[in-house]
């Protein structure tokens, strides 16, 4: 288990190592720092609107927070581990694009072109859940 810090909830290893279809090649070694790398990066994009929840509402939990429940459990949390996934996947593949960090089927080559474009949409993935946590809308721009 890594730990957080009270507010988010922890998160499991294993279990990310699951969601996020990682191979082998992503050691327990380079999980963990990764893992608490994305933690720490969701947890800083999201401070200011923390902030408000605790000191304006009261609450003392991401889980408190009011949300709709699927599967039982508060979107928030849901939309917390997605961002999570999408910043540690965004950093696997751009910190080891010599390697196949992330379990890719059958194709294990990949240029460094689909990387990027794989990064890239880890990173809007990562926007789209932290815009979903703070109930802000989506905004896509394309430029022309």
């Amino acid at each position: 288990m890594v730990a957080n810090d009270g507010w988010f909830p922890d998160m499991q290893p294993q279990a990310v190592r699951s969601a996020c279809h990682l191979d082998g090649t992503v050691t327990p070694d380079r999980l963990q720092p990764a893992l608490q790398n994305a933690m720490l990066t969701v947890n800083a994009e999201l401070q200011d609107w923390v902030d408000e929840q605790r000191s304006r509402w009261g609450y003392t939990q991401l889980g408190d927070v009011p949300a709709i429940q699927v599967g039982g459990e508060s979107a928030k949390l849901l939309h917390y581990r997605r961002a999570v996934h999408a910043a540690l996947q965004a950093d696997l593949v751009q910190t080891y694009r010599g390697m196949a960090a992330i379990a890719t089927g059958n194709k294990l080559d990949r240029s460094s072109d689909d990387l990027q474009q794989t990064a890239g949409d880890y990173l809007r993935q990562l926007r789209n859940a932290i815009a979903d946590i703070r109930g802000s809308a989506r905004c896509t721009v394309e430029l022309l």
